[in-house]
């Protein structure tokens, strides 16, 4: 289907219709119901997706680049290598959606909906992630390079080799998370939350570890770890690490192993 270039589609009744590869470069389709619709590898670059229906909609490999999708119903959509470059998807509701290998580098995902989102491979690079919650969301291998995470919810996240170089995750909650083999360099977590996380063979060279809580955290085989790191941490309570480092922190600073006040 071949729409033109600025095509006002407000509110139009697309759902299930065969759109795909087609040119809606900065359309208009804010309210448009585009349920179940074939979006696959159309350019909806700059498009006007606010309010917009896509429950379940197939966006495979579509270009969304700058598009407005504030509020938008992306419900069990399939966003599979889709580009959402500087994409505002402010409050949108994406439960359930496949963003396997999407582009997300600077998106604004601020009070989205992510519970059951599939977000493996994904790219946000230097995206803005303050106080979003990923609780209990796959996050395998995604590349969270400079981005801003700083409160934001990784609660039980599966966030195997996940890359967090030079991001700021200062107050983010990693609580019970998956993070074996995570990539840290340069990160800040002030007062991040690590209790109970597995960091087993986590890169953590030039980390900020200043209050952290790695309260029962397994730090066991984590690489680039140092004493002067560690010994600026909240607490090190029932936190597992190799022995050599264990000795010399007991050692020092007795004080980080004592259970800590309720």
């Amino acid at each position: 289907m071949d729409i033109p270039e600025g095509k006002d589609l407000r509110g139009a009744n697309l759902q299930g219709g065969n759109l795909q590869g087609s040119d809606l470069q900065e359309a208009n389709l804010q309210e448009a119901n585009l349920q179940e619709a074939n979006l696959r590898g159309a350019n909806l670059y700059g498009a006007n997706l606010q309010g917009a229906k896509l429950h379940l909609a197939d966006l495979y490999g579509a270009n969304l680049q700058g598009a407005n999708l504030q509020g938008v119903d992306l419900y069990g959509a399939n966003l599979q290598e889709a580009d959402l470059q500087g994409a505002d998807l402010y409050g949108a509701d994406l439960q359930e959606a496949n963003f396997e290998g999407a582009n997300l580098q600077g998106a604004k995902l601020g009070g989205a909906k992510l519970e059951g989102a599939y977000f493996i491979e994904i790219h946000l690079q230097g995206a803005n992630l303050q106080g979003v919650n990923f609780e209990k969301v796959n996050l395998q291998g995604a590349d969270f390079q400079e981005a801003n995470l700083q409160g934001a919810n990784l609660r039980e996240a599966d966030l195997i080799e996940a890359n967090f170089e030079e991001a700021n995750l200062q107050g983010a909650n990693f609580e019970e998370a998956n993070l074996q083999g995570a990539e840290f360099y340069g990160a800040d977590l002030q007062r991040a939350n690590f209790e109970g996380a597995n960091l087993q063979g986590a890169h953590l060279k030039m980390v900020n570890l200043e209050k952290a809580n790695l309260q029962g955290a397994n730090l066991e085989g984590a690489h680039h770890l140092s004493i002067d790191q560690l010994s600026k941490v909240k607490t090190l309570y029932d936190a597992k690490l190799d022995e050599e480092i264990l000795i010399q922190l007991k050692e020092k600073y007795p004080v980080l192993f004592e259970k800590p006040e309720e």
